[in-house]
């Protein structure tokens, strides 16, 4: 027998999977000819500007708007109850989540803000400054109440009740414990603990959120023009609660600059556009500026963890436990709710061990803050930071390199499949093909020694590793078995034009992360026609198959699949009527860069065109009993697993100034598993935009309320973002092992970079200060907390 492997379907002549190649959108949107929704214009568009609440918690007494309905230009200024007569308003809630509740949410607030930035009403202009002139002058007389800062406070029987129906601050909590917890941490040689802290932060996207609703009333239809990641759940979420059918609702989401996360949820004042332009009956625009978006934004990462892990003397992990809080605003988001990002830390900590026991626990508070939720890589970096720091600090107490105590306690590569204590099972990861690759791309022992000379020099360099596992591909397990209209499953639509060009219209979006490049790829090579003849439509629910969009990692894992079983559709169908031309058997055929051509010998035979011009414009010569059909639809949903685990590892190499605080990044490290590697330059880009964001999350970004939940860095002069020149080399290597789910074969690859960064630098802070017996463990590692805990400043002195 042959010891070769065997051929698949992507090793055929004209395959593009595997191969680096230009997006298709790339030279559009370098050329500045991107169409964002600021660049629509329509006829008798408004604009509208809101009002907003200056204060966390406050009862609206009233709302003098008489001078600003005198200003140029105003057409409208709405409050909450009268746009309550158009739109119906919502609860955050999924009922998988038993006991998760929330309060009805308004697109406007009808009588009482909830936080700082709440919209209270709304100043519909023919301009936008004509709007946000008259928007200063509406007056608004509060009645301050209360404010719920403190999430350690927020459920104690002295502290308000945000929401007095609902009876406490109390939004969701879960409890979880698999094996004898308490018999391992008895048993146990060693127990360490610690209490991590992880920064409120956001995204900031490049285009912040943005909206143009236009309601058409002749047809009774309503065109919304979004940048969203997910347009036919705003389709749903649109028609439900203005009274419209789904069919009436069209959305549209051309170029998005960026979304992370925040783009994927409903927002307020996105429900109040729609709504206005239902009551004006005119088209009306919604861009939030800067400012607004950092108190309207969701936020996310707002954690308090307090952990254990129990270790045998020889590095052995037994066991985990955690006790988590969060708070989230003052509403559970709607509709994927405030409680998932909780929900995943309890499911993904301790995720790379074989350990046998672990107690989870998680409160989710109310609070009168922005609202937090689903931003890139959801729970992971808070899962990762608390399971790596803690067998970080197992290490360092018994003395084992933290290299060696992974190797020891990671999941075995031929243990699976697997179930991990939080009950998920894990189908095929690589953990140690992972370590072993990370180790030798950083050069492990070299970097040991050159930390060692430097610290007989007074320079602290430090070296941290973070494994992680990543939530990809879900099925319905995250939104539909909640009662959640999210679509789990995508479809893709491909048709040969008579030109021999494939259109391919797929239900997953694209937000500059290279979504056309990749459908693209799998289109061209499942049909076997060159990237020049596929051309991708996306975000458009009246021209797309029904699908769920861009988020958790499943662009490719979901709608790739979809692309490639309508492309093998399609390809069947052309070599069908191909045969009957040729009056040869199908089998004997194939397509190869456009052209049909016997299988054996690559000999052209027919080009598409051909095929093309007579299917459509002569089909009175082929056989009476073919039926041509060159327009294929498929879908896939994914159904083996409630998602599709993959894995990796980072690792950092870092410099703490110990005189000044300041942390240079050096270098940065990850070697991740994302099943089938379509386009290699688009997986390393994915990993490098990740890593940065995680990087910014653990150094720079934090969103910082005052006790009167004033939000005190809202504005990029004092909201650090990670810029490029503070940005280490980032090295990206890949352990490729494909989920037997799919032919496709591939897994997510968008979580990874953000979920391993902030634990990877905050072991390598502690690595590096280790001998001065300083550990630090609340981010962001600012140069501040630095010195704090070095003592070199005092809490509260400048």
């Amino acid at each position: 027998m042959s010891s070769a492997p065997p051929v698949s379907f992507f090793d055929r002549p004209n395959s593009y999977i595997g191969r680096t190649v230009p997006r298709p959108n790339a030279k559009k949107l370098l050329q500045g000819r991107g169409t964002y929704v600021d660049d629509i214009t329509l006829p008798r568009m408004t604009h509208v500007v809101f009002v907003r609440s200056p204060h966390a918690h406050a009862k609206i007494i009233g709302i003098d708007r008489a001078a600003a309905q005198e200003m140029p230009g105003v057409i409208a200024i709405v409050t909450g109850p009268e746009l309550a007569k158009v739109i119906t308003p919502w609860v955050g809630v999924l009922t998988h989540m038993k006991g998760l509740k929330s309060a009805p949410q308004h697109a406007l607030a009808i009588d009482r803000a909830c936080w700082q930035g709440e919209a209270v009403a709304a100043v519909v202009a023919e301009t936008r400054a004509e709007a946000e002139d008259a928007a200063e002058m509406v007056v608004v007389e509060w009645e301050e109440l209360p404010a719920v800062v403190d999430m350690e406070a927020a459920l104690d029987a002295s502290t308000p009740v945000i929401h007095p129906e609902l009876g406490d601050n109390l939004a969701f909590r879960r409890e979880l414990v698999t094996g004898e917890v308490d018999a391992a941490f008895a048993a146990a040689d060693h127990v360490f603990e610690e209490v991590y802290h992880t920064g409120r932060h956001t995204g900031v996207c490049l285009e912040p959120r943005a909206v143009l609703a236009d309601y058409q009333p002749a047809e009774g239809k309503l065109v919304a023009y979004q940048a969203t990641q997910a347009p036919h759940m705003i389709q749903n979420l649109l028609a439900k609660h203005l009274n419209l059918t789904e069919s009436d609702v069209r959305v549209i989401c051309k170029d998005v600059g960026g979304s992370f996360g925040i783009k994927v949820h409903i927002y307020p004042d996105e429900m109040a556009t729609a709504a206005l332009s239902v009551l004006l009956r005119r088209p009306v625009k919604f861009i939030a500026d800067r400012l607004e978006s950092f108190v309207t934004d969701i936020h996310a990462r707002d954690h308090r963890i307090k952990g254990r892990i129990a270790v045998n003397t020889d590095g052995e992990i037994l066991a985990f436990e955690i006790d988590d809080r969060t708070a989230i605003g003052p509403y559970s988001v709607y509709p994927r709710t405030s409680a998932v990002e909780a929900n995943q830390v309890v499911n993904l900590v301790g995720g790379p061990y074989k350990h046998k026991a672990y107690r989870a626990s998680t409160e989710v508070v109310f609070q009168n803050k922005n609202v937090t939720c689903q931003y890139r890589a959801v729970g992971h970096p808070v899962a990762c930071a608390v399971t790596e720091g803690l067998v970080d600090l197992a290490a360092r107490k018994l003395g084992i390199d933290p290299a060696e105590i992974r190797r020891r306690n990671l999941i075995p590569d031929d243990a699976y499949p697997y179930t991990g204590l939080a009950g998920l099972p894990y189908e095929s990861l690589s953990h140690h093909a992972s370590l072993d690759k990370l180790l030798a791309l950083m050069d492990y022992d070299g970097l040991r020694a050159e930390q060692a000379e430097l610290r007989k020099c007074g320079v602290y360099r430090g070296i941290g590793l973070a494994s992680f596992i990543e939530v990809t591909n879900p099925s319905s397990a995250f939104y539909g078995i909640g009662g959640a209209r999210i679509s789990s499953q995508d479809g893709c639509t491909i048709r040969l034009d008579p030109t021999g060009t494939i259109i391919c219209a797929t239900g997953v979006t694209e937000q500059g992360q290279g979504t056309e490049a990749i459908i693209a790829q799998i289109a061209a090579t499942a049909v076997g026609v060159t990237m020049e003849k596929v051309r991708v439509i996306t975000g458009d629910t009246d021209a797309t198959p029904y699908g769920g969009g861009t988020w958790a990692s499943r662009g490719a894992g979901i709608g790739g699949e979809a692309a490639l079983q309508a492309g093998k559709a399609l390809r069947q169908n052309i070599l069908a009527v191909a045969a009957a031309m040729l009056q040869a058997a199908p089998e004997t055929l194939d397509i190869r860069n456009g052209t049909v051509v016997d299988a054996d010998t690559g000999n052209e035979r027919l080009p598409l065109e051909e095929i093309g011009r007579v299917v459509y414009f002569r089909p009175d010569t082929l056989p009476k009993g073919l039926q041509p059909e060159f327009v294929v639809t498929r879908h896939y949903v994914q159904k083996d697993y409630p998602f599709v685990f993959t894995n990796g590892i980072q690792g950092s190499y870092l410099e703490v100034d110990t005189e000044t605080g300041f942390v240079t990044l050096l270098k940065h490290w990850c070697v991740e598993d994302c099943g089938t590697i379509i386009n290699p330059q688009l997986v390393d880009e994915q990993i490098r935009g990740g890593v940065v964001q995680g990087l910014g999350g653990a150094l720079f970004e934090h969103c910082i309320y005052d006790d009167r939940g004033q939000l005190v860095n809202g504005s990029m002069i004092d909201y650090l973002v990670p810029m490029a020149g503070e940005m280490p080399d980032i090295i990206v290597g890949h352990v490729v092992s494909p989920t037997a789910s799919s032919e496709l074969g591939a897994k997510g690859a968008g979580e990874a970079g953000t979920a391993g960064a902030p634990a990877a630098v905050m072991n390598a802070i502690n690595d590096a200060l280790r001998p001065l017996n300083v550990s630090l463990t609340a981010q962001p590692f600012t140069p501040e907390s630095i010195l704090l805990a070095l003592g070199k400043v005092q809490a509260g002195r400048k």
